[in-house]
């Protein structure tokens, strides 16, 4: 796996819009960009959307957003964005006010914005009810979209510059959807081990990674599709005040270290340990915050004991992950996917709702996608 990165970090000024606005009449844009599971947990965030942690993720395949900006220039310009959105075909204004508060949020570094019209035509190809968070390859395929708009604007554009902006503006919507941009491997925060590394956007993992982790598998194990009793926005402003976050905040950075080591030396077991372990603390910093909560089902403990007795029986590498909820990542090499795959089907799918899993592995992130006239 080869990697390239640049090494130059950018400040927030330098992503303020540049080109010239006059020539674009209408055009239109679409992009592919795919959900992410993190290993080290982002949890706590300052304002604008900054962590209060590093974080690093696998960049999925197949769980993603494709996404099609339509742009018309105003008859006259005014101060309102005007957007109109479609989810699967059908005119929602569910989304609607997410995408406002994103544009606001942008405004700063796109100006240009208030001039258009924006027809936005999204679906994802992962099913709505999966429990699979949508914000990270939603934010992330509609900013990649803007990006083209802006890069036909400012032709003269970097693809460096294109890419960072993009996880930039990511961000601005979603936190994690900044690791939903390149690579098969990113970090998003500042971290003295990881060169380039900003809080501002995620960069490609800068560093060789050793063949056991290429098309690494990830099978999401869906023991909950209902929506969360506590949304991941709550949950990260309740760190704010957490008797535990200043050690946590630190834990991350270490944790972040001694993963990157297992990356590149291919040291499974220590990857194990660490990813569990992360999966566990996010939880448990949920379980103690105030007010408490818990997002974990029976099921989710369930499948967490198999997984562990399967490895203690069979020494084969495998582990889970969680997000900020009750469904289950089940992370292995792909050299012993056969025997996952009898395992999840003997033992796994009757603690998942309707017996339902999806399989997907690491994938390279966002790309463009071409357009029928």
């Amino acid at each position: 796996m080869i990697i390239f990165a640049s090494k130059i970090i950018l400040k927030s000024n330098n992503f303020i819009f540049q080109g010239q606005t006059s020539h674009i009449e209408s055009g239109s844009y679409s992009w592919s960009a795919p959900s992410n599971i993190a290993l080290i947990k982002y949890w706590g965030k300052k304002e604008p959307q900054l962590p209060a942690n590093p974080s690093i993720s696998f960049t999925l395949n197949d769980c993603k957003t494709e996404t099609t900006l339509f742009v018309d220039k105003k008859k006259t310009v005014d101060d309102h964005f005007s957007i109109d959105v479609f989810v699967d075909g059908i005119l929602s204004e569910t989304f609607k006010p997410k995408i406002l508060s994103f544009f606001e949020r942008i405004i700063t570094y796109q100006p240009f914005l208030k001039e258009y019209h924006f027809k936005i035509e999204t679906h994802n190809t992962f099913p709505h009810s999966s429990g699979i968070a949508s914000s990270a390859s939603g934010m992330a395929a509609l900013a990649m979209c803007l990006m083209s708009l802006e890069q036909e604007l400012n032709p003269e554009m970097t693809s460096d510059y294109f890419y960072k902006k993009a996880s930039f503006l990511a961000r601005l919507g979603s936190g994690s959807a900044c690791r939903s941009i390149e690579s098969e491997i990113v970090v998003w925060g500042k971290n003295k081990t990881i060169k380039g590394s900003s809080d501002l956007y995620g960069i490609p993992f800068p560093y060789g990674v050793h063949p056991k982790f290429v098309n690494f598998q990830d099978t999401i194990l869906l023991v909950d599709k209902s929506t969360k009793q506590v949304s991941s926005s709550v949950g990260h402003r309740l760190m704010e005040n957490h008797s535990f976050a200043a050690q946590r905040f630190k834990q991350a950075h270490q944790n972040l270290e001694k993963i990157t080591q297992s990356l590149i030396s291919g040291n499974l077991d220590d990857f194990i340990s660490i990813v569990e372990s992360e999966a566990l603390t996010l939880h448990s910093m949920m379980m103690t915050s105030n007010p408490y909560f818990i997002l974990m089902k029976p099921n989710t403990l369930q499948i967490i004991q198999k997984i562990w007795d399967y490895r203690q029986q069979t020494n084969l590498p495998i582990c889970f992950t969680l997000d900020a909820g009750a469904n289950v990542h089940l992370l292995y090499p792909e050299f012993v996917k056969d025997e996952i795959l009898q395992f999840i089907e003997s033992e796994l799918i009757t603690f998942c709702e309707n017996n339902a899993y999806i399989c997907d592995k690491v994938g390279m992130g966002a790309y463009q996608l071409t357009i029928d006239n």
